[in-house]
């Protein structure tokens, strides 16, 4: 995925860009950026006043999301998994 402070760099697959919330589907953002797609992050900022009623909207459209956790979970557990084995037999 590409990590930005301004304007997305511009892939070979033109002008399409998949945008997520700052902490939600990495399963999802991942693999379009390994696979050439633009994909990035976005965090809001601001007041709290200002900011909490758009992550409320979010969460409220994205009820699915908090399903997604135990599912990211496992995603992660099993790459720390992976990467702990493959640290192993480098060690060893």
């Amino acid at each position: 995925w590409t990590s930005t402070t301004s304007t997305p760099q511009r892939s070979s697959l033109g002008g399409v860009y998949f945008a997520q919330l700052y902490g939600m589907s990495d399963n999802l953002t991942f693999p379009l950026g390994q696979h050439k797609y633009n994909a990035y992050k976005y965090l809001p900022y601001g007041r709290m006043d200002e900011v909490l009623p758009y992550l409320i909207r979010r969460a409220q459209e994205n009820s699915d999301v908090f399903g997604n956790a135990t599912t990211e979970l496992s995603l992660l557990v099993g790459e720390l998994k992976r990467r702990l084995v493959q640290f192993v037999k480098q060690s060893g």
